[in-house]
C-alpha cells in the first residue's frame, strides 16, 4: 500500500509538563511526601493522612482527531539527547538544605538522606526517564498473582520439573514499560475486485470428487476518512526484539490498554515499582506506525465488505495522512520471570504478563520435551490402530495426530505467536464512506474456495519490528 504524508518537517511540540517541579511534592492536605499511588482507585494517596489525590490529565493535546493536521507530539516524545551527563541532577531539599543526587538513569525519585523526605523529578529531561503520560496500576499484587498462578496451573503437565519445582509469585514485580501512543488523521483509498459465493456443490468422478463454487465477481472500491486513536507500539529497543532466547512478545500480547484513561506524569506513580526508560525516537519506530496505520485502514475497510465472502483482492491501496499526534507513556504490567538453562548452557528467559488494568495474561512456560514427545507418540500409536480398525475413508487423517498434538502443546506452553492484534484493537473511525460495487460477471465452476489474490486481511506491520531494531543496533555501532 502506497502511503503519502502531508506533514511538514517541522512538529509542533506541545509542553506537557506544564507546571511540574522537581523535588518535594506534598500532600496538600498534611504537607507529607511520602505519597504513592492506590491501585484499587488508581488516585495518589497520602501513606499518613489517607488523603487522595485527583488525577491531573496533560493540556494542549489534540482531542478531536479528526481535526488533526501536520505533526503534534508531546515535550516527553522529543528526541533522546546523547549527552549522558544529564542523567545526574541535583535537587536541594527544601526541608533542611541537604543536596540529594538523583541518577534519572536509575530512577526518578530519592529520599533526603538527612530529613528522610522524598524528592521527586517530575520535570521532562532528554534522556527517555519522564514520558509525558502515566497509566496508573489498578490491579493488585494479590490479584496478578492469582491470575499468573492460573496462567501456570493450566500448563503444570508437560512444565519442566525444575521450573514446576522452582515456580513461585513472591517474586513478581510491578513494571512500567515505555510506550509511544499516537493518533492519526487519515484518509484511505481501496480499488480491486470481490467474489460473493452463490453456490457450493460437489460433483463425483468414480473413486473422487472435486468442491466447486459459484460466485459473482464485483469491481469494490472504498474511499473514506479514517481516524486513529491510542495506537501504541513499543519504545523500548529490547522489547521489540523478538529473538528466540526471550519470550517478551508475551507483553505486547497482554495489549491493549485503556489509554484514554492516562494522566499527566508525576514520578509519585512509579513508587514501589521499577520502570525502563524509551530508547528509541519517533523516526526509528515512524515506519513501524505508519506500517501498523495502513494495516487498521485495510481492517476498518472490512466492516463494509461482509458480502464478499470469498474475499477482496485490492489491486490499489492508498494511505494518505493528514496529522499525526506523538505522546510518550508509561503502561502499567505485572511480570513474572523464569530463567531456563539448557543443556548446552544456553538459557531461554521466559515472561508471564498481566495487563494491570485488565488482567489480560500472558506467558511462556518452560516444557519438558521428553514427556511431550512420549505423550505425541503414545497418540500417534494409538491413531495407528484405530486405523487399522475402523473402515473410514480418511483414515490417514489420523496419522496426523501424534504431531497436531505436539504443536498444539508446544503453542500452548510457548505462546511464541501471541501478539497484540492491533489491526482490529486499536479504535477507529469511518466516515465520508463512499463505495463502488459493480457486478462485473457470474462465474460458475470456480475450484478455489477464495477468491485468487485475496488481500484484505493482510497484516504487515507486525513484521517490522525486526527491521526496527537491526536499525537501532546499526546506530550504535
Amino acid at each position: 500500500m502506497a502511503i503519502n504524508s502531508i506533514l511538514n518537517n517541522e512538529s509542533k511540540v506541545i509542553k506537557t509538563d506544564e507546571g511540574a517541579k522537581d523535588g518535594q511534592d506534598k500532600c496538600p492536605q498534611c504537607g507529607s511526601t511520602d505519597i504513592s499511588v492506590n491501585a484499587k482507585t488508581g488516585k495518589l494517596r497520602c501513606n499518613f493522612c489517607r488523603h487522595e489525590f485527583e488525577p491531573e490529565k496533560i493540556q494542549g493535546m489534540e482531542t478531536d482527531i479528526s481535526k488533526l493536521e501536520g505533526e503534534i507530539i508531546g515535550s516527553g516524545t522529543q528526541d533522546i539527547s546523547e549527552d549522558t551527563t544529564q542523567n545526574v541532577i541535583t535537587l536541594k531539599c527544601t526541608s533542611c538544605g541537604a543536596e540529594v543526587v538523583i541518577d534519572t538513569s536509575e530512577s526518578t525519585q530519592a529520599r533526603c538522606h538527612w530529613c528522610r523526605n522524598t524528592l521527586s523529578i517530575n520535570q521532562q529531561i532528554q534522556n527517555g526517564a519522564v514520558p509525558d503520560v502515566v497509566l496508573p496500576f489498578n490491579i493488585t499484587k494479590a490479584e496478578a498473582k492469582e491470575q499468573i498462578e492460573k496462567f501456570v496451573g493450566k500448563r503444570k503437565f508437560f512444565a519442566h520439573p525444575k521450573f514446576r519445582e522452582e515456580f513461585t509469585t513472591d517474586n513478581i514485580m510491578g513494571v512500567y514499560f515505555p510506550y509511544m501512543v499516537v493518533d492519526v488523521n487519515s484518509h484511505a483509498r481501496f480499488s480491486g475486485h470481490g467474489e460473493h459465493l452463490v453456490r457450493r456443490y460437489t460433483r463425483s468422478n468414480g473413486n473422487s470428487s472435486t468442491t466447486y463454487y459459484d460466485a459473482d465477481l464485483y469491481e469494490v472500491g472504498r474511499d473514506f476518512d479514517l481516524t486513529i486513536e491510542g495506537l501504541t507500539v513499543e519504545s523500548s529497543s529490547d522489547k521489540l526484539n523478538k529473538n528466540s532466547n526471550k519470550t517478551n512478545n508475551v507483553i505486547n500480547a497482554i495489549m491493549p490498554f485503556d489509554i484514554e484513561n492516562s494522566v499527566k506524569y508525576n514520578a509519585n506513580y512509579l513508587k514501589g515499582y521499577t520502570s525502563e526508560k524509551r530508547d528509541t525516537n519517533i523516526d526509528q519506530l515512524r515506519p513501524l506506525v505508519d506500517s501498523q496505520s495502513k494495516d487498521i485502514a485495510r481492517f476498518a475497510a472490512n466492516e463494509t465488505l461482509k458480502d464478499y465472502d470469498r474475499g477482496v483482492n485490492w489491486q490499489s491501496e492508498k494511505f494518505d495522512v493528514k496529522g499525526q499526534q506523538w505522546k510518550t507513556a508509561y503502561l502499567p504490567v505485572w511480570l513474572y520471570s523464569y530463567q531456563q538453562i539448557k543443556s548446552d548452557n544456553s538459557s531461554i528467559l521466559h515472561y508471564v504478563a498481566v495487563n494491570a488494568r485488565t488482567k489480560e495474561t500472558m506467558g511462556s512456560v518452560p516444557i519438558h520435551m521428553p514427556k511431550l514427545f512420549g505423550v505425541s507418540c503414545l497418540i500417534e500409536l494409538l491413531a495407528f490402530i484405530l486405523t487399522l480398525i475402523v473402515d473410514f475413508r480418511y483414515e490417514w487423517i489420523f496419522l496426523l495426530a501424534g504431531f497436531i498434538y505436539f504443536f498444539i502443546m508446544q503453542r500452548k506452553y510457548r505462546n511464541s505467536d501471541a501478539r497484540h492484534h492491533y489491526e482490529t484493537e486499536t479504535k477507529k473511525t469511518i466516515f465520508n464512506l463512499r463505495k463502488i460495487d459493480n457486478l462485473v460477471e457470474h462465474k460458475k465452476g470456480l475450484t478455489n474456495s477464495k477468491i485468487a489474490g485475496a488481500n484484505n486481511t493482510r497484516v504487515s506491520g507486525k513484521n517490522l519490528t525486526e527491521t526496527i531494531i537491526n536499525t537501532f543496533t546499526d546506530n550504535l555501532k
